[in-house]
């Protein structure tokens, strides 16, 4: 079953079952393990996931300062992966969150992204989990545990006028001076509110649908850099920085879809003056 349609289809199943594991008489950490084990039983099945602790680091803070705008950090090391079985996927996993998988990011080896940060919403005291898988569907997996509460709920930042006014405004800066042939790191902000669904307008005291950035399709000429699935538990302006390889001055552009059927476009030269 892929991950697209485990997140639409059974989303309200989902939600539904970590809500339940929640409130276990067996304290934080035993629902803390029920609610992982019920999300990796819906996105992997019985695959095995070995522990990737030696192939991968995840940094989020123990306890974060504001439940909305979590950063997260995923990074591949030189482990992770050999030319003849490269990492493709990546899952950034919530597991208490009402919709537990964040963001998958779908890698290319010769783009060279090997490291991805973003701000994600954390909904309680929750395990983070992420998930690689390589080419020959091998899953490894590491996590940290977050404290944190009321992020998917938490009124947004910008009043709903001035986000729609920016809706799909796109901001992209080359985080390196650059230089062909290297690795390359960057930031690509969205303009977008990125609706939960279980937020109220502060001004109208009705709920607010959800409407959020469901894609990201970030291409150098051309080629694929970075492919992202996103959903509510990403946070208002969804943020990415990324590592890609550049072997010569080109255009990058990004594509945006959101769950409202919303599409935005926009490029930049990356090269010597970017």
């Amino acid at each position: 079953m892929g991950v697209t349609s485990m997140k639409r289809r059974p989303f309200f199943a989902l939600a539904s079952g970590l809500l339940g594991a929640l409130a276990l008489p067996t304290g934080l950490v035993g629902a803390a393990e029920d609610s992982w084990t019920t999300v990796r039983a819906m996105l992997f099945a019985d695959r095995a996931i070995a522990d990737g602790s030696a192939r991968m680091r995840l940094e989020a803070p123990a306890r974060a300062l504001d439940a909305a705008t979590v950063p997260v950090e995923i990074a591949l090391l030189p482990e992770a992966s050999s030319a003849a079985d490269p990492v493709r996927r990546l899952w950034l996993v919530i597991d208490n969150n009402p919709a537990p998988v964040a963001a998958t990011f779908h890698l290319y080896p010769e783009a060279g992204v090997g490291r991805i940060e973003t701000r994600v919403r954390v909904n309680a005291y929750t395990p983070v989990h992420a998930v690689a898988e390589t080419a020959s569907g091998t899953l490894f997996a590491v996590d940290r545990f977050v404290k944190a509460a009321g992020g998917c709920s938490a009124p947004a930042l910008k009043d709903k006028e001035l986000a729609m006014a920016r809706l799909g405004r796109m901001k992209f800066e080359l985080l390196d001076p650059f230089e062909p042939g290297r690795v390359l790191r960057a930031k690509l902000k969205i303009g977008h509110p990125n609706y939960t669904g279980m937020q109220i307008d502060q001004v109208t005291r009705n709920w607010i649908p959800p409407d959020y950035v469901t894609k990201v399709d970030i291409r150098l000429d051309g080629k694929p850099l970075l492919f992202v699935e996103g959903d509510i538990s990403l946070s208002e302006d969804p943020t990415f920085v990324f590592d890609f390889l550049a072997a010569k001055p080109g255009t990058l552009t990004a594509v945006v879809e959101d769950s409202s059927g919303r599409r935005f476009e926009e490029r930049w030269q990356i090269g010597p003056t970017s």
